[in-house]
């Protein structure tokens, strides 16, 4: 959210989408999950890492997996914003 202000002319509107969307975080981030593992390739993966990004707040409450889930979704979001550059970029590109 906070790089999308930065960009010229449409940022600031790419922005307050960014923060309606913000809203809908957990249950974006257990579809792209679900798609993800469902999905085969680059896309498949890049949803799968984009998910679990996205519901680093509930994945401390699964059993068993919780500590673990938690511990790499911590990781992968220090990483949060080249991955999301990654994602909008393949799926772009799988979409062309």
């Amino acid at each position: 959210m906070g790089v999308l202000g930065a960009l010229p002319f449409f940022g600031k509107y790419l922005e307050k989408l960014a923060k309606w969307l913000g809203g809908f975080q957990t249950i974006i981030g257990i579809i792209a999950l679900i798609i993800g593992i469902w999905e085969l390739g680059w896309m498949g993966l890049m949803l799968i890492i984009a998910g679990l990004v996205l519901l680093t707040g509930i994945l401390p409450m699964i059993p068993a997996l919780g500590k673990y889930l938690e511990k790499l979704a911590k990781w992968l979001a220090a990483f949060q914003v080249p991955i999301g550059i990654i994602t909008i970029i393949v799926a772009i590109w799988v979409l062309l």
